[in-house]
């Protein structure tokens, strides 16, 4: 299905709400029914009925559409978090004494739901390196039930070979499940390549503007309405109509905005690269990546989120180099209009001396839609600041 047809066209009924050329806010909590045949039908198929907006609501059904259509599939769910659109995800495909297999330094909510809740019910976990396929076949016990992947992930960028371990979990009857949200939908095709569940924190570049927490769910009809009827329902973690038509809003640019930031961050990374106070740049399509071979093969959009290693070990240093910066803004998450800096120090106490998850000089950088000349200029100048 073409991409602007997705965009511009799919789920936007206009004949029901007057021809308005952009999809109304439907902001009702309730619906109401002429008849009782009427509201039994909808309470028989509340995920295609318009009952309470708890389940379905109209202007979140076109987004529904238009995400599963992006990632050619059947169906998705909108939620009101990344962070909850991947626990609803878990928890939906295990139960007491089920193992998973999960990728190591995934997103932290998902290592605590894995380390720390789940493990609370007997379900227990294995982290894995997973750069080798072979890591995840040789995890693999009589009781494993889910393979959870995030290729790359968000801050060292390790990839995993989403087609082998997809057709070898699809061998064993386990579950795959992924995290996307650094290629989205349209930069890496995950339904395609096997895997079963799709999940994106669609704070970053679905919604694309840093005014919207949400999260989706994504796969073949027959999961998601599983997840719906269990799962999504009785957690209630669902998105507000009007968070939902913010994100209408931010999809119409993604493909142009997704182009601007792969365009800016190229040219970023190749200047990093070249400059005597960055030890190593940490980004998928870089030439030094010994993945390089993998993401070329299976991602078609490179991201605008890698990491760098700053060349000093001097903590001072690198909080030096991240207040300097004026166009950067210094935050958690990424995916909007602005380029943003998170340093690995900031994870702890300036006096710590314990074992780190991250080294400290390594700071991870999102670029954004500014110019790239002005970008380059203002990191140019903060690493001027520590030479």
């Amino acid at each position: 299905m073409d991409i602007s047809y997705i965009l511009n066209q799919l789920g936007e009924e206009r004949e029901l709400y007057f021809n308005a050329v952009t999809p109304p806010i439907m902001q009702s909590s309730n619906f109401a029914f002429d008849t009782v045949t009427a509201l039994r039908g909808a309470f028989g198929n509340e995920k295609s009925a318009h009952l309470y907006t708890r389940g379905n609501n109209p202007t979140v059904e076109i987004l529904r559409k238009k995400i599963a259509a992006l990632a050619g599939t059947d169906d998705a769910l909108i939620l009101g978090s990344g962070a909850a659109a991947m626990a609803t995800a878990v928890i939906s495909q295990v139960q007491q004494g089920d193992h998973i297999v999960c990728i190591r330094k995934p997103y932290g909510w998902t290592d605590k739901l894995c380390r720390i809740i789940l493990s609370r019910f007997g379900v227990e976990t294995t982290f894995v390196d997973g750069t080798s396929a072979s890591d995840y076949f040789d995890a693999v016990r009589p009781d494993t039930k889910l393979f959870i992947l995030e290729s790359p992930n968000t801050f060292t960028f390790e990839l995993q070979d989403l087609s082998a371990t997809s057709a070898f979990a699809k061998e064993k009857k386990i579950t795959t499940i992924i995290d996307n949200t650094y290629c989205t939908p349209i930069g890496q095709r995950c339904i395609e390549m096997g895997i079963d569940i799709e999940v994106h924190s669609a704070s970053k570049y679905l919604n694309g503007h840093s005014d919207v927490v949400a999260g989706v769910i994504i796969g073949r009809q027959e999961i998601i309405s599983k997840i719906y009827k269990s799962e999504f329902m009785n957690l209630g973690a669902i998105i507000s109509p009007n968070d939902a038509w913010l994100m209408l809003r931010g999809l119409r640019t993604l493909p142009i905005r997704l182009k601007q930031i792969e365009e800016s961050t190229a040219k970023v990374v190749s200047y990093l690269e070249g400059h005597a106070a960055v030890k190593e740049v940490l980004y998928p399509f870089s030439k030094s990546n010994p993945q390089l071979f993998l993401a070329q093969k299976q991602m078609l959009w490179p991201g605008g989120l890698f990491s760098i290693y700053l060349n000093t070990e001097d903590i001072s240093k690198v909080e030096k180099f991240c207040e300097s910066l004026t166009f950067f803004k210094m935050a958690v998450s990424w995916g909007g209009h602005e380029s943003l800096i998170m340093p690995a120090c900031a994870f702890y106490p300036a006096d710590y001396s314990g074992i780190r998850t991250y080294p400290p000089n390594l700071v991870r950088i999102y670029i954004g839609l500014e110019e790239s000349a002005v970008l380059i200029n203002d990191l140019k100048q903060a690493l001027d600041c520590i030479v």
